[in-house]
C-alpha cells in the first residue's frame, strides 16, 4: 500500500509540475494591446434616416474621416446624437475601416387637437405649445408632452378648477408620423367656502375678513370673483392683514401657518390663517439723525407719526419718502432716508429714528435729447423745467415728463439722471422719445340718432416739419350739417409759452333735420386766438373772430319774426375767453381728476347782432374701489341780447335731451316748443348735470380696458327767460326738469367707439318725446 501511494503521489507532483511548465507562463505574460478595436475612419454612413437629411446628422458627430476611432469615441458618438433630440435609439457599427451610424428617428408630429378647454382659448394655448416645443412639424418628445400636461393643470389650478382632467393620446401615423389629442375635462370651479382667522383678540374675524381680497361667495361674486382661490390674491390678503396689523401699533405680529384645504368632491376651500397678534406699541419718541442738509424744523412736519399715538408702519414709511422726496427737490438726488424702531418690550412703546443722508447737492450738467429723429430739440427743451447748470430736482424732472407726454408728439417718453463719471455732485438728464408718425390722414364713418349717418375726413400735422405746430384741414358731414375747416396753431408764439390760432371754417346746417324746427343757417367763421398757460393743467385763452351768417327762415313763425326784425344776413364781431383745468389720470375711461371749462363769448358792439353767452362744465371721476369710479357732472349755460336787441339770437339757443345730455329723450327734444309747429327751439338757459358709476365689464380679458359698464342718474333741462307769444313756455323754474336713470355701457371697439344707454324717464311731461334705446356708433381707418 506504501509502495502504491509513493507511486501515485510522485504522479501527482508530476501532474502539477507539468501544469506550471505549460500554463503559468501564458498567464504571467503581459496583455496583447487590442488594436482590433481601435481603426482609422476611411467613410462614414448614416443607416435609418427617414426625414432627417445626413447632413443634419454629420452636424452633430464629433468624428470626421480620418479620424482614430476607440471604444471611448463611439460613447461620445451616441451622446452627441441622443442630445439632439431627433432619434429614439443609435447603435455605432463596424465594416472594415467605414463607421456606420444606425439610428432610429422619433416620429413627427403631424395634428395636434385640443378639445374640452373653455377656460383657455385654443389660441392661446396652441402659443403656448409652440414655444415649449410642440408643434406641427416639429420632432415628437414624450417627456415634453408630461411637462404640458403638468403645466395645463397648473394654469387651470391658478384658475380654481382643481377637478380638472387631462388625458393626451398620441395615436401613430403612416411615414412615421403622430397625431397627438389633448382632451380637457375643466370641471367646476372650486368656490372658497370659509376662511378662519385663529388667534385674533384685538379685532373680530369679520373686521379683519374684510382686509381679504378674498372671500365666501356673495350675491355680486360672479362680478367680484372673489371666491375663486388665488395663491397670488392669498399671498396679498395676508399682506394687507399683516399691513392692517403693523399700521395699528402691533410691532410683533405674526403669521404662524396657512393652511388651504379641499373638500373630498373638489368643489369647496377651506382657508385657515393662524396668527399671533403681540401686544399694541407706542410711539415714545421721534429723533431725526444723520446730516441732513435741510433744516429740521423743514422736516419734522413732514412727519406723519405722533408721540403717544400707536406706531404706524405706513406712517412711518410715507414719512420717510416725503422726506427724501423733498431733499431730491432741494438737488440732494442721492439722498436715502432709513428708518430705526426702538423697541422698549417691558413698556411697550417704540423710539423711532429717522437717520437722514443727504450726500452731496447735486446739478445737473447737460439735458440731453435721444430719438427725436423729425422733432427738433428746441422743441422738447422748452417744455423741460428741469434746466442745465441748475439744482437737480426731482419734481421738475417729473414735470418735465409730464409735459413732453402731453404734446402728443411721442409713444414714449422716458428720462434717466446718471451719475457724471468722475464727479460725486453731477448728473446728466438723458430725455428718450420714441416719435409718432409725424401726420394724420383720417377718414370716418358713423350713426348717430339725432344727426344720422356722419361722414368725416382730414388731414392733421399735430408737428408739422417738427416744430410742434399743428396745421389741420377737416370736413364734416351728415344729414343736418356740413362743416369744412381750415386751422393752425403756434402752441409757443412766444418764448413763455403763449400760444396763437388761426381758424377758418364753414358750416351748413339744416334745424329742421337736427330738431325739426324749419330754418337753416349758412356760416362763415374767420378767426384767431391766444392762450396762455397758468400751471401745468390749467389754461386761459382770448379770441376774436368774424362770422358771415346767412339765414333761411321755412315755415318756421319764430324764424320769420326774427328775420322781419332783424333780416337775414348778419356780420358779427365776437371775443371769446376761456378758462380749462383738466387733472385726469387719462383722457379715455379716466379714474381719477377733473376737469372745468369755463367758456365765454360776446359780440361786440357795431355787429349787426349784439349778445353774449357763457358757459361753465365741471366733471369730477373719483376712484372708489379698484374697480368702480364715481362721476358727477355739471353744466351751466346762460346767454341774452344786448343793445338793439334784448334777447339771444334763438339759432344761438341752447339745447338738451339726449345721448350727450338727459338720457331717455329724444335728443335736442327738452325745453320750449314753438306754439304752432310744436317743434323744439331751445333755449338761453340751460342747466344738465348727471351721477354715474362706472365699472369695467366682469368679463375681463382683453375687454378689462376697451368695455365699460355704467349705472347713471341724469337730470337737466333748457329754459327761455324772454315773454314771446310764440312759445308754449317761457321763464326758468326748476319745476321742469327731467330726470331719468339707467345703465350704459361704452366699447372702444377696433372700428371705433360704441355707446348704448337703456335710459328711463322719471317724469315725463305730455308731450314729451322720449327713447328709451340710444346709442352711436363711429369709426376711424
Amino acid at each position: 500500500m506504501r509502495a502504491i501511494y509513493r507511486i501515485l503521489r510522485g504522479g501527482v507532483r508530476q501532474t502539477y509540475l507539468l501544469f506550471a511548465v505549460l500554463f503559468v507562463p501564458v498567464l504571467l505574460a503581459p496583455s496583447a494591446p487590442a488594436e482590433a478595436a481601435v481603426f482609422q475612419v476611411s467613410d462614414i454612413r448614416v443607416e435609418g434616416l427617414q426625414r432627417i437629411a445626413p447632413g443634419t446628422v454629420f452636424n452633430y458627430l464629433p468624428v470626421q474621416v480620418g479620424d482614430t476611432v476607440g471604444d471611448d469615441v463611439t460613447g461620445g458618438i451616441i451622446r452627441s446624437l441622443y442630445q439632439t433630440g431627433f432619434f429614439d435609439d443609435v447603435r455605432v457599427e463596424r465594416d472594415g475601416n467605414v463607421l456606420v451610424i444606425w439610428v432610429r428617428e422619433r416620429p413627427a408630429i403631424a395634428e395636434i387637437k385640443i378639445s374640452g378647454n373653455k377656460d383657455i382659448e385654443t389660441d392661446a394655448l396652441n402659443k403656448a405649445l409652440a414655444d415649449i416645443g410642440l408643434k406641427e412639424g416639429r420632432v415628437f418628445n414624450r417627456s415634453v408632452l408630461d411637462r404640458i400636461e403638468q403645466e395645463l393643470e397648473r394654469q387651470y389650478f391658478a384658475r380654481g378648477k382643481y377637478g380638472v382632467l387631462i388625458q393626451s393620446t398620441v395615436s401613430p401615423l403612416e411615414r412615421n408620423r403622430v397625431a397627438i389629442n389633448i382632451d380637457v375635462t375643466e370641471g367646476l370651479t372650486a368656490r372658497i367656502k370659509q376662511i378662519n382667522i385663529i388667534g385674533a383678540k384685538a379685532f373680530s374675524e369679520d373686521e379683519l375678513r374684510k382686509r381679504f381680497q378674498l372671500g365666501a361667495t356673495r350675491w355680486n361674486s360672479f362680478y367680484t370673483k372673489n371666491d375663486q382661490y388665488s395663491k397670488q390674491k392669498l399671498a396679498g390678503d395676508l399682506e394687507a392683514l399683516r399691513s392692517f396689523y403693523l399700521d395699528r401699533g402691533y410691532i410683533k405680529f405674526d403669521i404662524k401657518s396657512t393652511q388651504v384645504s379641499i373638500s373630498a368632491d373638489k368643489k369647496e376651500i377651506y382657508v385657515t390663517v393662524v396668527i399671533d397678534e403681540g401686544e399694541p406699541f407706542r410711539v415714545s419718541d421721534i429723533r431725526l439723525a444723520g446730516e441732513p442738509s435741510v433744516p429740521a424744523e423743514k422736516l419734522f412736519p413732514l412727519i406723519q407719526l405722533k408721540r403717544g399715538e400707536f406706531f404706524s408702519r405706513k406712517a412711518t414709511t410715507e414719512s420717510a419718502e416725503r422726506i427724501s422726496s423733498l431733499l431730491g427737490d432741494e438737488g440732494y438726488a442721492f439722498a436715502n432716508v432709513n428708518t430705526v424702531p426702538e423697541i422698549d418690550e417691558k413698556a411697550h412703546e417704540v423710539a423711532v429714528t429717522f437717520f437722514v443722508d443727504s450726500g452731496k447737492r447735486v446739478y445737473v450738467r447737460r439735458v440731453n435729447m435721444k430719438g427725436n429723429t423729425r422733432t427738433r430739440d428746441e422743441v422738447l427743451r422748452r417744455e423741460m423745467r428741469q434746466l442745465e447748470t441748475a439744482w437737480f430736482s426731482a419734481d421738475l424732472v417729473r414735470k418735465s415728463r409730464e409735459r413732453l407726454q402731453r404734446l402728443g408728439y411721442f409713444d414714449d417718453v422716458s428720462i434717466e439722471t446718471p451719475a457724471v463719471p468722475g464727479s460725486a455732485d453731477q448728473v446728466d438728464v438723458d430725455v428718450t422719445v420714441k416719435e409718432k408718425p409725424a401726420g394724420n390722414l383720417a377718414a370716418g364713418v358713423g350713426f348717430s340718432q339725432s344727426q344720422g349717418i356722419l361722414l368725416n375726413a382730414s388731414i392733421t400735422q399735430n408737428n408739422f416739419l417738427g416744430t410742434g405746430k399743428r396745421v389741420s384741414v377737416a370736413f364734416n358731414t351728415s344729414t343736418s350739417t356740413r362743416l369744412y375747416q381750415l386751422g393752425y396753431t403756434n402752441p409757443y408764439y412766444t418764448v413763455d409759452g403763449i400760444s396763437r390760432g388761426f381758424n377758418f371754417s364753414y358750416r351748413e346746417t339744416d334745424y329742421d333735420e337736427l330738431i325739426g324746427a324749419d330754418y337753416s343757417t349758412d356760416v362763415g367763421v374767420a378767426g384767431m386766438s391766444f392762450g396762455l398757460p397758468i400751471t401745468d393743467t390749467s389754461r386761459a385763452g382770448l379770441g376774436f373772430r368774424y362770422e358771415y351768417t346767412d339765414f333761411t327762415a321755412g315755415q318756421s313763425e319764430i324764424a320769420q319774426q326774427f328775420v322781419a326784425e332783424n333780416g337775414n344776413t348778419f356780420n358779427t364781431f365776437i371775443l371769446s375767453a376761456t378758462y380749462s383745468d383738466d387733472t385726469r389720470d387719462t383722457a379715455l375711461f379716466p379714474t381719477s381728476g377733473f376737469t372745468r371749462n369755463l367758456f365765454g363769448e360776446l359780440a361786440v358792439p357795431g355787429s349787426d347782432l349784439q349778445y353774449y353767452k357763457i358757459n361753465y362744465k365741471e366733471q369730477h371721476y373719483v376712484s372708489l374701489t379698484s374697480r368702480f369710479v364715481f362721476s358727477l357732472t355739471g353744466d351751466v349755460a346762460y346767454g341774452d341780447g344786448y343793445g338793439d336787441i334784448d334777447y339771444l339770437p334763438f339759432f344761438e339757443n341752447y339745447y338738451a335731451g339726449g345721448p350727450r345730455s338727459v338720457r331717455g329723450w329724444v335728443a335736442n327734444s327738452l325745453g320750449p316748443r314753438e306754439i304752432s309747429t310744436d317743434d323744439p327751439v331751445g333755449g338761453n338757459l340751460k342747466l344738465v348735470g348727471s351721477v354715474e358709476l362706472f365699472a369695467p365689464a366682469p368679463i375681463g380679458g382683453q375687454f378689462e380696458k376697451s368695455l365699460r359698464l355704467g349705472a347713471f342718474f341724469d337730470f337737466g333741462n333748457v329754459w327761455s327767460t324772454d315773454d314771446t307769444d310764440l312759445l308754449d313756455s317761457t321763464g326758468f323754474d326748476l319745476g321742469d326738469l327731467r330726470y331719468s336713470t339707467g345703465l350704459s355701457v361704452t366699447w372702444l371697439s377696433p372700428v371705433g367707439a360704441l355707446s348704448v344707454s337703456l335710459a328711463f324717464p322719471l317724469n315725463e311731461e305730455d308731450g314729451d318725446d322720449t327713447q328709451v334705446f340710444q346709442f352711436g356708433f363711429g369709426q376711424t381707418f
